[in-house]
């Protein structure tokens, strides 16, 4: 992987994140949605992010989801992740990041959020650390702190558990 240059101040708020939470379509996924003859919905999920989800709580990061997604596959695939916050079907985003900051008893300033498309604005202004696919829509590039070099469902999540991890290691 290429050397990551961040700036000073995205560092900082790195070092800071106890808590990452994400979208799912179009961040742990590439947005596109498969459908069989059948109705059956497929979705690809990128093995790099599944791994950067294990070695975040494997070093004490909790991870979580926040998605209008009902899917019966993204719930399948946060259960193996075994996420520690999961929100599925939420149209009120906002509402779900509360609980998470009332029930983990973090500051806001402590959670970064990885969306990707204008539903995860209002969750981007109200948290440390807001994060955007190089995929994600124009409105929420323009608002995000930090964008991946990479777009959704090819490793934008493992990136930024990379940084997380990496930021965290320096001392400091």
């Amino acid at each position: 992987m290429p050397k990551k240059i961040i700036s000073k101040k995205i560092f900082r708020k790195l070092r800071e994140i106890k808590i990452l939470l994400t979208d799912v379509d179009g961040v742990l996924t590439d947005g596109g949605m498969y459908y069989t003859a059948e109705g059956l919905v497929m979705k690809k999920f990128n093995a790099k992010d599944g791994m950067g989800a294990n070695l975040l709580r494997e070093n004490g990061i909790k991870i979580g989801i926040i998605s209008a997604d009902k899917t019966p596959i993204a719930k399948k695939r946060a259960e193996v992740l075994k996420f520690d916050y999961i929100y599925f079907g939420v149209s009120k985003k906002m509402e779900a990041l509360a609980e998470i900051i009332k029930i983990s008893e973090v500051q806001s300033s402590e959670i970064a959020f990885i969306g990707d498309d204008v539903n995860d604005l209002e969750v981007f202004e109200n948290l440390g650390l807001s994060i955007a696919p190089s995929d994600a829509a124009s409105k929420v590039l323009q608002k995000a702190d930090f964008i991946t070099p990479m777009g959704g469902g090819k490793g934008a999540y493992r990136y930024v558990a990379d940084l997380i991890l990496e930021s965290k290691s320096v001392d400091k």
